[in-house]
């Protein structure tokens, strides 16, 4: 998409440059249009000028609603039409940061960009609330929309489930197709999505919700959930250490790794080392506790029944399960099956 066809650090000083100094002067620091690009607060502002900070708010309404009135504005109005065709186009609906990646061409940019949003009859803001992030629109019926189709999408989410992001954004299609809205490219719907704060995708570019740890990636565990999850079978914890380096390029020591999934619940040791997920149907315990759970689960079972279910639980030799099925709380039955003693019931 190609980008704005003015420079948004010389029409703002332009839109400024009628206005009494005072004016200006709390315009350029509210918004952070100095060579620093330092944006202040109501109350710092007060204090240099030893007014209050609601008097210094009102100054800036009044400033603002000046530049709208001035002919310095009348001679921008084509500039920020421009800046309307491509907010349009990226969705009409956009999350601010995402309206500042994809416009502002530097650093020095991006604080101009806010302003001349701000100051622009044809941009609405609607400010950041514990679901959503700061955003635009320019159709305030599409915005509710969106939102709507946004907060439909993360109440269907499961806390543990990740989504390729193909079949991700089709879930979204489909919650917007619901509301009326169809037929949008894929990049736009990603655009869309950072503007929620309850979903959002892992390093590995799977969505999910963001109270999610397989999503909102804190510490050494999760990244090791992601690694053995796409493994897709059992690892070792230095394979682990390993994965985690190579996937997500961050250097972890296989000891440190270790010592991670042995305190998480996540993760089922299942052999010497070896570490499988949970989720996949792997039951924590020794093998004698995996034993009495099978039997628990599926009745009495024989010796070769026993073997070939702990194996698939456990990576352990054959005698290993004999040994745990002698004596303690199993009991051979007459017709050669293994169930669990009465007392142990």
């Amino acid at each position: 998409m190609p980008g704005l066809s003015f420079s948004p650090k010389s029409t703002s000083k332009d839109l400024l440059a009628g206005l009494p100094d005072r004016s200006r002067r709390v315009l350029t620091d509210r918004f952070g249009l100095s060579t620093k690009g330092d944006k202040r607060t109501l109350d710092a502002i007060g204090q240099e000028y030893g007014i209050t900070r609601e008097r210094v708010r009102q100054i800036e309404n009044h400033a603002l609603a000046a530049v709208r009135e001035s002919a310095a504005y009348r001679e921008a109005i084509e500039k920020l039409e421009d800046l309307k065709r491509q907010v349009h186009a990226l969705g009409g609906v956009i999350a601010e940061d995402s309206i500042l990646d994809e416009l502002a061409e530097s650093a020095a940019d991006r604080n101009h960009l806010v302003f001349l949003l701000t100051l622009g009859h044809h941009f609405d803001e609607r400010r950041e609330t514990n679901d959503f992030r700061t955003r635009w629109h320019i159709d305030e019926q599409a915005a509710d929309q969106i939102e709507k189709a946004l907060t439909a999408l993360h109440d269907a989410l499961d806390m543990n489930t990740l989504t390729p992001e193909e079949e991700f954004l089709q879930m979204f299609h489909k919650n917007l197709k619901a509301l009326g809205i169809k037929g949008k490219a894929d990049d736009m719907l990603v655009r869309w999505l950072a503007i929620s704060k309850r979903v959002g995708k892992n390093p590995l570019g799977e969505w999910g919700r963001m109270d999610s740890p397989h999503v909102r990636i804190k510490n050494t565990r999760d990244f090791a959930y992601l690694t053995i999850k796409r493994n897709g079978s059992p690892m070792h914890f230095t394979e682990v250490a390993k994965g985690i380096e190579k996937l997500f390029k961050r250097k972890t020591h296989p000891a440190t790794t270790h010592n991670e999934l042995i305190k998480d619940k996540r993760f089922v040791l299942v052999g010497r080392g070896l570490y499988a997920l949970k989720e996949w149907g792997y039951q924590p315990g020794v093998v004698r506790d995996v034993i009495r759970s099978i039997i628990e689960r599926e009745g009495p079972l024989t010796r070769e029944e026993i073997l070939d279910r702990v194996k698939r639980e456990r990576y352990v030799k054959d005698a290993t399960i004999a040994v745990n099925l002698q004596g303690g709380i199993f009991k051979r039955l007459p017709d050669g099956r293994y169930t669990v003693e009465k007392s142990h019931k």
